[in-house]
């Protein structure tokens, strides 16, 4: 396992939640302080704070993407494209590895099924991160 996803685990062993383990164990790709990812993320845990969002994982993942790759022109945005791109193949690869994206389905509300569990999905998270923005 890389030192992202060791770092990830300890956190929401720590009690963050997925979204902000998987920033703050990703911080390393920004220039953003990781007390801002950790305040910026609190709200997009368990789903959006309703288990009904997109996995607060691959929130948190998206978030280091769109922090890595914007060009930060408030005047022209010109790195919207590419960081859709990117975006796109992240939410593609999280939802391959773990069955979806959906808190509430991963976790196999009304279902019973567990797709992915929240270690597992921080895992997912900092794959799609470091697959997309460093290997990428």
């Amino acid at each position: 396992m890389s030192d992202r996803i060791n770092l990830a685990n300890e956190l929401h062993e720590k009690g963050y939640s997925c979204s902000q383990a998987v920033a703050v164990a990703c911080a390393d790709l920004t220039d953003v302080p990781k007390e801002i990812l950790f305040r910026a993320t609190e709200g997009l845990g368990a789903g959006m704070g309703t288990m009904e969002g997109v996995c607060g994982a691959l929130s948190g993942a998206l978030i280091i993407a769109g922090l890595k790759n914007s060009s930060g022109n408030l005047d022209k945005p010109d790195s919207k494209p590419s960081t859709m791109k990117i975006s796109k193949a992240m939410f593609n690869s999280f939802k391959e590895k773990s069955g979806a994206v959906i808190c509430r389905e991963l976790k196999g509300y009304g279902t019973g099924k567990v797709l992915c569990s929240c270690p597992d999905c921080i895992r997912n998270g900092v794959k799609v991160v470091e697959e997309n923005l460093i290997n990428g």
